[in-house]
C-alpha cells in the first residue's frame, strides 16, 4: 500500500504585477495556511518519505511552512517540471519520480492538482470526492492510497480517496499554529 498526498500551494500574492508568475510569493493568508496544513499532516501521522515540489516561489514557501511539522527526514526534490506541466496531470511525474516511497507528497498547482486527483481516484469517500470535483482550493490536500508497492505501477482510477481537506475545514476548531 502506498499513499499520495496532493497539496496545492497556499494562497499567493498578486500585488506586484511586475513579478513573473513563477516568482509570486505567498500572501498573508497563504503564510497562515501552510503551517496549518503542516500541523494537520503531523497530527494525522501523514509523514512523507519523498516530497516533490514545484520550483515556483509559492510552492517552495508552502513547503517551508510545512517543514517544521514534518518530523522524519524526507527526500525533497524541487522540480521545474511540476511548474511547467501545471496544465496537465502530474501522474507521469508521480510514476517517474515516486520510486518506492511509501508516502509521496506532491506540492503543485491547479489545474494539474485537481486533474491528477480526479485521474487517480477510482473509489473512496463520496463527500470528499464531491468536494474535490467542485474545487481544489489553495492549500487543500487530497489523500489517496493505492494497492501497489511502487509508483511506476500506478494507473488511472486505481486509487482510493481517503480524504480531501481544505484549510477552512481546519480553521474553525484549530488553535494558533505552533
Amino acid at each position: 500500500m502506498i499513499r499520495l498526498l496532493l497539496l496545492r500551494h497556499a494562497k499567493s500574492a498578486w500585488d506586484d504585477q511586475s513579478l513573473p508568475d513563477i516568482a509570486r510569493p505567498l500572501n498573508a493568508r497563504g503564510q497562515r495556511a501552510a503551517p496549518l496544513m503542516g500541523r494537520y499532516l503531523r497530527d494525522q501521522g501523514l509523514f512523507a518519505d519523498r516530497i516533490l515540489c514545484s520550483s515556483s516561489q509559492r510552492t517552495r514557501e508552502t513547503l517551508a511552512g510545512l517543514l517544521p511539522f514534518l518530523r522524519r527526514p524526507s527526500e525533497i526534490t524541487i522540480t521545474e517540471s511540476l511548474y511547467r506541466d501545471s496544465e496537465d496531470t502530474y501522474l507521469p511525474e508521480i510514476r517517474a519520480r515516486g520510486g518506492a516511497a511509501p508516502t509521496l507528497l506532491l506540492i503543485g498547482h491547479n489545474p494539474a492538482m485537481q486533474e491528477t486527483a480526479l485521474d487517480c481516484v477510482g473509489t473512496g469517500d463520496k463527500a470528499a470526492r464531491t468536494a474535490l470535483e467542485d474545487k481544489f482550493p489553495t492549500a487543500a490536500l487530497a489523500i489517496v492510497t493505492f494497492d501497489a508497492d511502487d509508483w511506476s505501477t500506478v494507473t488511472s482510477g486505481s486509487g482510493t480517496l481517503k480524504d480531501f481537506v481544505r484549510p477552512r475545514d481546519l480553521e474553525a476548531d484549530s488553535p494558533p499554529v505552533d
